[in-house]
């Protein structure tokens, strides 16, 4: 959604709009619904909350865009409520001017209005006050997991700011309602939000449960990641991929056959999902058939990981899936605050951020190719004082290469990026 401001010559003219038809939020989904003129209350045709309208005009309201554009009034941003930053760090320093953001190298847009608006504050030409329908017209929810295995010997120091920051992220960048993302960390104070291998399977669950055509769907993990022999044949690499829950010592591990079988597979035509998984070993965590091979120019072919065996399917059902992952399949994703300078964060989540912030993720190509970028040029200056989300294995060093999954083969140039 744009960021609504105003030149001052315009405001003086905000009382005409009480005759027109008028745009408001939906106060849950943020869905932008048409009041007709003298209506006193709306039912938001998604996800069905009456919104009920005072008598004198208020900052929620705009007007129709087929009303005349002398009757334009302010939206307040929907980011001045933002909840605090982690450590007193914001991932998004144009929402707030005064907090130091380990992604502060930011370019400047080359115009007064970004491609991410509600990243920068900015004030909107003539030419920007038209409507633009929201491009989701579902419901949007995400499980975001960050297991930091506090007091082991597997501590991981980033992870819990990776889950604060992609909860950031969808909130106030794609906006994402806030009592539809569900956080599994150990901060939680209920115990059915700790991520345990229980939990985190019930939370997937919950995810992809009702789900419907419209649908916008976002798992996030960052932890601990690993593979195992695999048994029945599916893998072209004799492993599975596994996600390390915060007792998996006890529980044991999460496969990629069945987070599959969760998420993927019951996923309806029409609906899309999205998992961004920074954990080791995580190139093919969700076992799509399809994997973008991409070399450092940037160039890339789909590489075909169905299975060979007969009767098994990795699909959907009609539904959208792409997985973005922190490394290949025999690679390691690094911990660090090397890249930040403030603080620890798993590598792969902050290029996936930043490469959003800096205007680098237009497609999926141009997201993928930023993020690769972004930890080659930086790999130089880490070494022996990175840590690693691979418990199993010796530090080999910032080697990653972030990797891109999909049920279908697609053009990853020309397909824009959203959630």
């Amino acid at each position: 959604m744009e960021n609504q401001n105003l030149p001052n010559f315009l405001y003086d003219r905000i009382p005409k709009i009480q005759a027109m038809s008028m745009l408001v939020d939906c106060p849950n989904c943020r869905t932008t619904l048409n009041l007709p003129e003298g209506a006193r209350s709306i039912r938001c045709s998604v996800c069905q909350t009456v919104t009920k309208i005072a008598d004198t005009v208020v900052p929620s309201l705009r007007p129709s865009p087929f009303a005349d554009v002398t009757g334009y009034a302010p939206s307040p941003s929907p980011y001045t409520n933002a909840p605090p930053y982690p450590y007193g760090v914001s991932p998004f320093p144009g929402l707030a001017a005064h907090v130091p953001s380990p992604y502060n190298n930011a370019p400047s847009s080359p115009s007064a209005v970004t491609a991410y608006p509600g990243l920068v504050p900015h004030m909107p030409s003539p030419s920007h006050l038209s409507y633009s329908p929201p491009s989701v017209y579902g419901r949007k929810k995400a499980v975001i997991v960050g297991v930091s295995y506090k007091n082991t010997s597997h501590e991981l120091k980033g992870c819990l700011n990776d889950a604060k920051y992609m909860k950031y992220l969808l909130i106030k960048t794609f906006q994402f309602p806030e009592s539809s993302i569900r956080m599994l960390t150990e901060e939680e104070t209920e115990s059915n939000r700790i991520p345990t291998a229980r939990n985190i399977r019930t939370a997937l669950s919950w995810l992809i449960e009702g789900c419907q055509p419209g649908d916008s769907l976002v798992f996030h993990f960052s932890g601990h990641g690993s593979r195992q022999r695999n048994l029945n044949g599916d893998e072209l690499d004799g492993y599975d991929e596994t996600l390390c829950p915060l007792d998996f010592e006890t529980a044991g591990m999460i496969i990629d056959d069945e987070i599959n079988a969760t998420i993927v597979r019951p996923l309806p035509l029409g609906a899309k999902l999205h998992a961004i998984i920074d954990s080791c070993h995580s190139g093919t965590v969700l076992d799509l058939p399809f994997l973008c091979r991409m070399n450092s120019s940037g160039h890339y072919e789909w590489e075909d990981h169905r299975p060979t065996a007969p009767g098994i399917y990795k699909g959907s059902n009609g539904g959208e899936v792409i997985s973005i992952s922190g490394c290949d399949d025999d690679q390691t994703s690094a911990d660090t605050s090397a890249l930040s300078k403030i603080t620890s964060t798993g590598a792969m989540t902050f290029c996936f951020i930043e490469a959003i912030e800096h205007g680098n993720a237009s497609t999926y190509g141009s997201l993928l190719s930023s993020m690769r970028n972004t930890i080659r040029n930086a790999s130089r200056g880490f070494g022996s004082a990175n840590s690693v989300h691979d418990m199993l294995s010796s530090n080999r060093g910032f080697t990653q290469e972030p990797q891109l999954t999909s049920c279908e083969p697609f053009d990853v140039y020309a397909k824009p990026f959203s959630f």
